[in-house]
């Protein structure tokens, strides 16, 4: 077969690839994120480029009018026939997506609520070093090598029955003989034995090392690089996921994974290059050699941990919705492709059921909600809304797709939360001018989840929009425009964004918000009439991940997305799922009460029955249909058309 050579621009960025290969694979292989919110079915219309030289069999697919005029194509449709000279946009590229890693603290935002905390769990590390100074053996000692070992052990103070898989004892008997007997062993705490691994020559290395807690999310991942003796947070980082150029929901990763030669593979490989390039940064700035992390600890949802663990979650997807398993045993890192210690374990986080994973487990584990008396509500808003009500006795659980608007896809002028999103927003009444803050105050190129809840509010608030999310077009406006799509809401004008065009919001992106917040809504009302309760007897409301720190939390209550309660019941808490796979990391107890937790959730299938679906239908509307619920929401009206 015949082979060409695709150049992307501005990199310079070459890559060869067989005649017949997509742009969107063949810039993946050059290293160039394209944005692909369908996984490359040609639906999104996210993924347009500018074929400057050579040939391509091209579709415009579903491309805005105005880039199909300015010749642009989708990357996923058009095919390599030739040598090849692309430009991708920058509205085209997955940029840094912001990560939650800092507390914060802004106008109407929550601050984040600190929940680790050292004494809650004994320490007792996923992995630990010891120092060993043995006896050599002679004939009148001549016990086996692991057997003198073990002894060694016991007098070092450690108990417990230590086994030896093949792959330790393969050069145990050399690695002792070589160091003269003093040695450093690695032992794993990752079931109920201790397991050796890692066994050096020296004593020198008797700390217990460092330890890797990981979220992997849809969206982003986030890296914690840990003192394995102290619990302290040597390095934090994130990104967004790579499997994210295969698409923006685990729906279109499934698909892929299932229906692709070799797409499970690529997946997996995907999800682990970006753990391995946050981990390379992060040893490389504090100087620690890769074998020197000793354990990780994992959480993700439940298609997450399936596709980092190269488990086909085909059946996820398909009704009566059935993963291949909800708990995985830990599995040594060189399995997975971590470039770390290759033994050292590697601790998934269980899931509950095939929407309700493990990073909701570490979640509930981080707020301690199973602790109390009370009873709580947790929530995390992402593209699914995942949610536990309950307290010491019993927990009720449920997830509801929000779809991705919330991470900015499916909406006109939508973006994740990197450089130049609008993140907060505020409309003038009578002018309908608008005020934007961007994420890290740069040229605004789109609209991210927290700047969409804040649009929904102020359009209502200014009379632009009505209860059911329809425009009010009376009279003439600069701000309302009739667009390609129908009547639109003008943010910025291109004149003054850094794409050149402009950043709207439509009648339809509206529309598509409404049915998210109203999923969220409606699965919380759903638990709570699962178990006869009143939202009165809610005592404390944890809104987890982070769209969640960068939420207002008045507009997100005007619109109907969280329950009109005393603001002080709220309580912002992050990135529950990395600080819960942190606890994890360096306590036994807190593993067992994590496999615990996920046992105690009883999960409510919100698609059986008519309850999630009744209270869907009355959410569809700012705030709600029954403005009884929202007793503080007031100068809304009661029209809608």
């Amino acid at each position: 077969m015949k082979r060409f050579t695709v150049r992307f621009m501005p990199e310079d960025a070459s890559v060869q690839v067989d005649a017949g290969t997509d742009l969107l694979r063949a810039a993946t292989l050059a290293g160039i994120p394209i944005r692909s919110n369908c996984g490359g079915e040609g639906t999104c219309g996210r993924c347009a480029v500018l074929v400057k030289e050579g040939l391509v069999a091209a579709e415009q697919g579903h491309l805005p009018p105005r880039l199909k005029e300015a010749g642009y194509v989708q990357a996923c449709s058009s095919l390599v026939q030739g040598d090849t000279v692309v430009e991708v946009p920058e509205t085209s590229r997955l940029a840094d997506h912001r990560v939650l890693l800092d507390k914060m603290s802004r106008r109407e935002v929550l601050a984040e609520e600190s929940l680790e905390s050292p004494e809650r769990y004994p320490s007792s590390p996923l992995a630990f070093r010891v120092a060993l100074r043995m006896d050599p053996p002679t004939l009148s000692d001549c016990a086996a090598d692991l057997v003198r070992l073990r002894t060694h052990i016991r007098k070092a103070g450690i108990q417990g029955e230590i086994l030896a898989p093949r792959r330790f004892l393969e050069g145990m008997p050399e690695t002792l003989r070589q160091a003269e007997w003093r040695v450093t062993l690695s032992l794993s705490r990752a079931s109920r034995s201790l397991e050796a691994f890692g066994l050096k020559p020296g004593c020198e290395s008797t700390g217990p090392g460092v330890g890797l807690a990981v979220d992997i999310g849809t969206t982003t991942i986030v890296t914690y690089l840990v003192d394995l003796a102290t619990g302290a947070i040597l390095d934090s980082r994130g990104t967004y996921n790579r499997q994210a150029l295969f698409g923006d929901d685990v729906i279109s990763r499934i698909i892929h994974a299932s229906e692709n030669p070799g797409g499970l593979r690529e997946l997996q490989e995907a999800c682990v290059e970006t753990i391995n390039g946050l981990v390379r940064k992060a040893l490389s700035q504090r100087g620690i050699e890769p074998g020197e992390i000793q354990a990780a600890c994992v959480a993700g949802n439940t298609t997450m941990t399936h596709l980092f663990m190269g488990v086909s979650p085909r059946y996820i997807r398909l009704e009566p919705y059935i993963p291949a398993a909800t708990g995985f045993p830990p599995v040594p890192a060189g399995e997975l492709g971590l470039q770390v210690h290759p033994e050292a374990p590697v601790w998934a986080f269980p899931s509950v059921a095939s929407y309700l994973g493990g990073d909701i487990v570490s979640g509930v584990l981080a707020t301690g909600m199973a602790h109390s008396e009370e009873v709580s509500l947790f929530i995390d808003i992402g593209t699914n809304g995942e949610m536990v009500l309950g307290n010491c006795d019993w927990l009720v659980s449920c997830a509801c797709s929000a779809g991705p608007c919330f991470e900015g896809s499916g909406i006109t002028s939508g973006m994740r939360a990197s450089p130049g999103a609008i993140e907060r927003l505020e409309i003038e009444p009578g002018t309908l001018d608008c005020h934007i803050t961007t994420v890290g105050g740069s040229e605004p190129k789109g609209i991210c989840g927290s700047g969409l809840v804040d649009a929904l509010a102020e359009m209502r608030r200014a009379g632009i929009i009505d209860r059911s999310g329809s425009f009010l077009m009376d009279g003439e406006h600069p701000r309302l425009l009739m667009g390609e799509d129908g009547p639109e809401y003008l943010v910025v004008p291109g004149l003054y964004g850094e794409t050149g065009q402009d950043i709207v919001i439509t009648e339809n992106d509206v529309k598509n918000l409404l049915r998210a917040k109203g999923a969220v809504y409606a699965g919380i009302r759903s638990l709570l009439r699962a178990v006869d309760l009143p939202l009165e007897a809610i005592s404390r409301i944890y809104i987890a991940g982070g769209f969640g720190n960068y939420l207002n939390i008045r507009d997100s209550v005007e619109i109907g997305l969280l329950p009109d309660v005393d603001p002080g019941l709220y309580t912002f808490v992050g990135n529950t799922s990395i600080k819960g796979a942190r606890l994890a990391l360096m306590s036994q107890e807190a593993r067992d009460e994590a496999l615990g937790l996920a046992q105690k959730m009883t999960y409510l299938e919100l698609s059986v029955g008519t309850t999630f679906m009744e209270e869907y239908v009355s959410a569809m509307f700012i705030p709600h249909t029954d403005m009884g619920l929202f007793p503080s929401v007031t100068g809304l009206g009661s029209e809608s058309r």
